[in-house]
């Protein structure tokens, strides 16, 4: 169990943080931004730490601050909370080469689920069920057109660099794929669903 925690976060995420490290006996350091010097989740924990000027870009996703923070303190392991680094392999790795241990997937972990179609792939070859689809690397559009053929109309077509429901358009029929298809591209490897 570790003595001391960093919550690389804010707001109502790092106070639940703070509250479950408390219960089992573990302080807790927060960092806080110019914006968020007197938010609850500076008082919830035992230490805090400025780490910038109130845009997050300049606090909360510069991770060398929140590390040097955490050495500073004496912390042993920093918790991202969800959003801002949860989901950054190089601030997790980073944890690392500096002797901290990053609560949450490993680096490599975080780099194999950050693409979405390599994600399918580790899935499908785990034997993890997936909803019929192509997430492969071949994109040339007849090949792409057999495989919406193969899973079956209607279809959804997204781009794998999409997010947040960018890049999605449906394919009805054949002449809708072809139409949908061709606007994709632009947005990275294409991706089929039933």
């Amino acid at each position: 169990m570790f003595k001391k925690i960093l919550i690389a976060n804010r707001g109502e995420i790092a106070c639940r943080v703070a509250a479950t490290a408390r219960r089992l006996g573990v302080r807790t350091v927060a960092v806080y931004s110019d914006a968020d010097a007197n938010a609850l989740h500076v008082h919830a924990c035992d230490q805090a730490v400025r780490i910038g000027e109130a845009p997050p870009k300049e606090s909360y996703l510069r991770w060398q601050r929140i590390i040097d923070a955490a050495k500073a303190t004496g912390a042993q392991a920093v918790h991202p909370g969800y959003g801002f680094l949860s989901e950054n392999e190089d601030f997790a790795q980073a944890c690392a080469d500096a002797g901290l241990v990053f609560i949450g997937p490993p680096a490599s972990a975080i780099a194999a689920m950050g693409s979405k179609s390599a994600a399918k792939a580790l899935m499908d070859k785990a034997g993890v069920p997936l909803v019929p689809g192509y997430h492969g690397e071949r994109q040339e559009s007849e090949f792409l057109r057999a495989q919406a053929e193969r899973i079956g109309y209607p279809v959804l077509i997204k781009a794998s660099a999409g997010g947040g429901w960018q890049g999605h358009a449906p394919g009805r029929s054949q002449r809708g794929f072809r139409s949908r298809a061709r606007l994709m591209p632009a947005r990275g490897e294409i991706e089929l669903r039933r």
